[in-house]
């Protein structure tokens, strides 16, 4: 079955960077565009950034562009978002997720918590 599974999280002083990756499987990795997700406290779940199977088609939300950026490995069935200039409103649980299509997720991955704090 597929799975996606997050790490990579944690607390991070503003300023600072992180990276997540996500491990995919069950599923040819190659053939979907895949995608990164957070949602704040109280907040609506929103896109951060999506990447195309072949690389290098992307796109990032407004708030991530030039601070975040998303990438994969075809090879080790992986994607990546590195994250840098954390600001406390990037605290969220950020959620990997497997695309349909270019514009809807069908598979969502367990979530991992960046909190962003001095």
């Amino acid at each position: 079955q597929v799975q996606l599974v997050e790490s990579g999280g944690g607390l991070v002083q503003p300023g600072g960077s992180l990276r997540l990756s996500c491990a995919a499987s069950g599923f040819t990795f190659r053939d979907f565009h895949m995608a990164w997700y957070r949602q704040a406290q109280g907040k609506e779940r929103e896109l951060v950034a999506r990447i195309s199977n072949i690389v290098p088609n992307t796109n990032h939300a407004p708030f991530a562009k030039g601070r975040f950026t998303i990438s994969r490995d075809n090879a080790k069935n992986t994607v990546f978002l590195q994250m840098n200039s954390l600001k406390s409103e990037d605290t969220a649980v950020y959620y990997c997720a497997r695309l349909r299509n270019w514009g809807e997720a069908d598979y969502w991955g367990q979530g991992t918590q960046v909190t962003v704090s001095s």
